[in-house]
């Protein structure tokens, strides 16, 4: 049977991922089977999946195995793969606090993580999850933290840049795929930050560390005298004590407080009126996954949930992406994905050959979009024309939830009273237009209390 390699695995000697007809396995090679055989009879692979931080597996039969096969596994299906520069500041530290735990876990089991890469984890049923079943190798007395250094670059110095400096540096992760210089996070971090005794360790002196002895090897006598079992756990929990005391204050953001200001042109009955419709007309669509562009702290997205196994809540604001995960986190909601998004220049392929890091578009597409109070801010703050935005959305899903918020609305005159109209095309009659262009429309809903209008449409054969 023809299976596809899946890019994203290439650089792992253990193994690789694969898939047959859309589902996801894994090939352990015989490289790895001491290292695999210690993780199941230890009890370590239990003890993570029981406590839902490692992704359960089942192993199966494949005809015509490879040569080098040793076993072949069916990971449990993760529904969408998301990428750290697309996580908001919570989500990432929550990965990197799952990091952690599974290391203290697995050294209790005679293990440990021989990488710890940001892009081994994934965010299942709303929270985070290791998804690597070849992450772990057998520990030996003294011997340093192999994955210490990675997990600084992919955790710890996008954490500290967000907190510290600018939280929308977590933005160089998909830049820096590998992780982020530790040099480079040193010198964007404020002077402040040296006197954080954390900060200082594992960033500022790893950083001058690096530069220092990037080309000298130290004795392995040196490394076992100065790294015992004690001293690594005392570094585990030292990355645990820094990473807690970093925070950020979403109040920094622009749309952060949308929906509990007085600012989003919604009355109270307008915006439960609006959620009506939006219900009305899920229920008459069967969906699995919907995307909700522009979703802001995520309250139609919670709505969505009922009529969707999956909503991936995009925002290009990251206050309200942390909002919506701290509301999913403390509700236990399970079917809500927050995540970045910026429709002007959408995630990308990124890494070898444009192939290790799939596109937005890649991870598509969805059953329904929602695309509510956004069609102005692309249209007119991004000029973007209605064509383009129409042909857009028709490559993202067969449904479309869309809203239109004319030039008489408060929220566009805002968008325009500082700059000179040039979109002639920007009324309802040229909205209609440049959508039917790709879609039916099957509904028109005008939403009362205000001038704004409602549609459902449905994407037509090309």
């Amino acid at each position: 049977m023809k299976n596809d390699r899946i890019s994203a695995s290439f650089k792992d000697p253990s193994g690789f991922v694969f898939s047959i007809k859309e589902l996801i396995y894994r090939q352990i090679n015989k490289s790895y089977q001491d290292n695999y055989q210690l993780l199941i009879n230890s009890g370590l692979y239990d003890k993570l999946v029981s406590s839902n931080l490692l992704i359960e597996h089942q192993e199966i039969d494949l005809k015509n195995p490879a040569p080098e096969a040793y076993k072949i596994i069916k990971p449990k299906q993760i529904p969408f793969i998301s990428y750290p520069y697309e996580w908001c500041f919570g989500m990432l530290k929550d990965a990197a606090f799952l990091t952690l735990n599974i290391q203290k876990i697995a050294l209790e089991h005679g293990l440990s993580l021989k990488d710890a890469s940001a892009f081994n984890i994934q965010f299942l049923k709303g929270k985070p999850i290791l998804i690597d079943t070849l992450s772990f190798e057998k520990y030996g007395e003294g011997k340093p933290w192999i994955a210490y250094k990675q997990f600084v670059e992919h955790f710890l110095a996008p954490l500290t840049l967000m907190s510290l400096t600018d939280f929308r540096l977590n933005r160089l992760s998909s830049f820096f795929i590998n992780g982020i210089p530790l040099d480079l996070a040193s010198k964007l971090l404020p002077f402040r930050s040296h006197f954080k005794p954390g900060v200082m360790l594992h960033i500022h002196a790893h950083a001058a560390s690096q530069k220092k002895y990037h080309q000298k090897k130290l004795s392995s006598a040196r490394i076992q005298k100065s790294f015992s079992k004690r001293a690594f756990l005392g570094l585990l929990d030292n990355l645990e004590g820094v990473i807690k005391s970093l925070s950020w204050n979403t109040k920094d953001t622009q749309w952060s407080e949308y929906y509990s200001g007085e600012n989003n042109n919604y009355t109270s009955s307008s915006l439960t009126q609006k959620g009506e419709l939006v219900k009305g007309f899920l229920k008459s669509i069967k969906s699995k996954t919907i995307w909700d562009l522009g979703a802001n702290t995520g309250y139609f997205s919670r709505i969505a949930k009922q009529f969707a196994d999956l909503v991936i809540s995009f925002d290009l604001d990251l206050g309200a992406l942390e909002k919506n995960y701290q509301q999913l986190i403390k509700d236990h909601e399970t079917n809500i994905l927050p995540l970045f998004i910026d429709l002007t220049n959408p995630t990308p392929s990124l890494g070898w050959a444009n192939e290790e890091r799939l596109s937005l578009f890649q991870r598509g597409p969805a059953d329904v979009t929602l695309a509510l109070a956004l069609v102005h801010h692309l249209a007119i703050s991004a000029n973007i024309p209605l064509s383009y935005i129409a042909s857009l959305f028709s490559k993202l899903s067969k449904y479309l939830i869309i809203e239109f918020i004319p030039k008489e609305d408060s929220q566009v005159k805002i968008l325009l009273q500082n700059r000179e109209d040039i979109f002639p095309a920007y009324t309802k009659a040229g909205f209609e237009e440049a959508f039917k262009e790709f879609f039916q429309i099957k509904k028109i809903c005008p939403i009362k209390n205000s001038q704004r209008i409602l549609y459902l449409m449905e994407k037509t054969k090309r």
